[in-house]
């Protein structure tokens, strides 16, 4: 049998992808203040086609969903039409895109919600640190604990996005519950107080993620689902008292849904305890029977070694696409890599965009 690599094909489901590098989601800041993709944004895309997968930059599914700038939404008609232009592309070129579906929750600022109003999460508990606004940072508000009853509509609105992101020309939908954001708020029971069947032990903590799964594999069928989790990551103020058994559990009620593929991000091995006890990640493999991406500033030895290895069958790469639209060629070819220019990482034009080189250039 032959040592499996980022070379190997791979069937996700329904779809057969031609290597296993992934490009990881990554908020570049670039879209119009109404959330609207751009021919800049198509260009970004299409040159990193080569990609097996691209999963797309985290798309808030609603206006109360929005946390930063020229952040990209899959709300509105226009929306639709924006991001079919960069599916369209990116299919022409020969490749696959997922769409990331995003509620940011209390990462978020009153600036940038309808009417000034406050954001919501699980409990009123203020994060710390600064919301990155059009007027620069602003230090986080208390969000507005949501309702029980307030949240059958929001998972209606991820069924909606996930309606759209069909319209749109989608090969399927990754649901954002980790880094901090909404649904990852409601697993952890550091930012999750409530008292209701939402709240208290993990099965009512992951309820909110579970619904919200119930509602969209129907849309796309759950072979062109993913979720994304990120157990041990600190950002956005994140802790859990148990984590290691709070994200078995979680990962075992998603094994009942046949989804396309669990991404797992372990972006918080360089600060192991911040964000409740250490435990590595990929352990959940134990209990995860399908694919398993992977994510944790990977090079291509060491996802090569990952995936023959077996724990992982998928390795998502981001600051290196960023930087290598044709990442997988100068993989193949053992070339070397462009340079990031963190500087150009969120908001501008071109520069930093889409005018590093190509091999060969």
């Amino acid at each position: 049998m032959s040592a499996i690599d980022l070379f190997t094909p791979l069937a996700l489901g329904p779809i057969t992808l031609h290597n296993r590098l992934v490009m990881a989601p990554l908020t570049r800041c670039r879209t119009t203040r109404e959330g609207v993709p751009q021919a800049l944004n198509v260009e970004y895309y299409r040159q990193r086609a080569g990609a097996g997968l691209i999963i797309s930059e985290a798309t808030c599914i609603t206006p109360e969903a929005v946390g930063y700038p020229l952040t990209p939404g899959i709300w509105s008609p226009a929306q639709v039409a924006g991001w079919k232009t960069v599916t369209d592309a990116v299919h022409a070129a020969g490749g696959r895109i997922f769409c990331q579906l995003w509620h940011v929750g209390r990462i978020s600022h009153p600036s940038l919600q309808p009417n000034g109003q406050l954001p919501v999460a699980p409990s009123a508990i203020t994060p710390a640190g600064d919301a990155f606004t059009y007027e620069g940072p602003q230090a986080f508000v208390t969000p507005r604990a949501l309702e029980t009853t307030e949240l059958p509509g929001l998972v209606a609105q991820y069924r909606h996005a996930a309606e759209m992101a069909r319209a749109a020309g989608f090969d399927g939908i990754e649901v954002h519950a980790a880094n901090g954001y909404l649904l990852d708020e409601f697993l952890r029971d550091g930012s999750n107080q409530r008292t209701d069947a939402y709240g208290g032990s993990v099965d009512h903590r992951a309820r909110l993620l579970l619904e919200v799964l119930e509602a969209v594999c129907p849309v796309w069928g759950a072979e062109r689902v993913g979720v994304r989790l990120s157990p041990i990551q600190p950002a956005n103020d994140m802790r859990d008292s148990a984590p290691k058994a709070t994200f078995f559990r979680v990962v075992e009620l998603l094994g009942r849904f046949g989804l396309a593929y669990l991404h797992l991000a372990e972006m918080g091995k360089d600060a192991p305890g911040a964000a409740g006890p250490y435990f590595d990640p990929l352990e959940l493999r134990e209990v995860w029977t399908g694919v398993l991406m992977t994510n944790a500033g990977y090079d291509r030895d060491r996802a090569n070694a990952v995936l023959e290895a077996g724990r992982a069958d998928l390795v998502a790469f981001g600051v290196p696409f960023i930087a290598n639209p044709d990442l997988p060629a100068r993989f193949k070819a053992g070339a070397p890599l462009n340079a990031p220019d963190p500087a150009t990482f969120y908001g501008g034009g071109a520069e930093g965009y889409t005018d590093y080189p190509f091999l060969g250039a």
